[in-house]
């Protein structure tokens, strides 16, 4: 063939080559993408070799008079899709799914029976939620040498899950907790003691997960507590800090309505706390509100009932 000749067909070629790719061609069940160019078909298949541009290898076969491009390999820089490898589920899963799953139940005395079987787990996340449920356990028991028993016994849960991830909110969260109810069972002077160190496990709570609803509660009702704590007591605090722990009804109420912003009718205490610190502040009509949302709060929990009876014999409850 000339040398005219084989430019023309060149050229030919080329510009079927443009009128293919620009027609719409549909996959085939065998993986090969299947177009018709008048009446010759051409053929992608996946594991033909491409060309260092990424554009298809071209053969040619006499049909007739005319050159038909048979299509070995094309791609434009894109890549088949690569089976998605399954992630293997990590053993502890099924153990939190469980126990999250009695939770919502609350399934209180199910809840601490299973999860007592995993006491020794080096999982944080096993380890705070034992820590929630012997405390949960701790509240429905009528016995009080059991609730003093449960308490600190959860409490050395917090303190493994803290032990094992210090970037674990929830273990901070329950760490402060736990750390002030201890704090109440030894006394006035200790629970004020620890008065600082809670506000900072609650703060580092609340900075790791600003979603955490419960978190910010506690820190209101951290600030509500000092800024309600009798002349006693503050007494008590200015001997044991030079600097005692101080706080404000504002703060507190802030922290209230910023928890309630963040998850909505979460919690009965955040609902009855908020209708206690408007009251202290004079607004009687907002104190109303909430008390009235807290009493009529379904209850399933110890702290429900607390907050039922709470916002039940207030003055300001309808």
């Amino acid at each position: 063939m000339s040398a005219p000749i084989a430019r023309s067909s060149k050229a030919i070629v080329y510009r079927q080559i443009i009128d293919i790719i620009e027609r719409i061609f549909s996959r085939g069940s065998n993986g090969s993408c299947k177009y018709r160019l008048k009446s010759h078909t051409c053929v992608t298949t996946p594991n033909t070799p491409k060309s260092s541009f990424g554009l298809a290898r071209w053969s040619f076969c006499l049909m007739g008079v005319a050159l038909v491009p048979t299509v070995q390999a094309f791609s434009f820089g894109l890549k088949r899709k690569e089976d998605k490898k399954e992630i293997p589920r990590h053993p502890d899963q099924d153990i939190l799914e469980n126990a999250d799953d009695l939770y919502s139940k609350n399934e209180v005395e199910k809840l601490f029976d299973y999860l007592i079987q995993f006491k020794d787990s080096r999982n944080d996340e096993i380890q705070w939620r034992l820590a929630r449920a012997a405390c949960d356990k701790g509240k429905v028991s009528e016995d009080p040498k059991e609730k003093r028993k449960l308490t600190f016994e959860a409490f050395e849960y917090a303190k493994s899950a803290l032990a094992i991830n210090n970037n674990n909110f929830a273990a901070h969260k329950w760490f402060a907790v736990l750390l002030d109810y201890t704090g109440e069972y030894e006394g006035t002077k200790q629970r004020i003691s620890n008065a600082y160190q809670v506000k900072e496990h609650f703060m580092k709570a609340v900075e790791l997960n600003p979603r955490d609803a419960t978190s910010i509660h506690s820190l209101g009702y951290w600030c509500y507590l000092f800024a309600d704590m009798p002349w006693y007591q503050r007494k008590i605090a200015g001997a044991l800090f030079a600097t005692p722990p101080t706080s404000t009804y504002k703060e507190a109420l802030k922290y209230f309505l910023q928890a309630e912003a963040v998850d909505p009718n979460f919690y009965s205490m955040n609902l009855m706390m908020l209708g206690k610190t408007y009251s202290k502040l004079g607004n009687h009509d907002m104190a109303r509100v909430y008390l009235i949302k807290a009493r009529d709060f379904p209850v399933r929990t110890p702290d429900d009932q607390q907050a039922h009876k709470e916002a039940s014999s207030s003055s300001y409850e309808c």
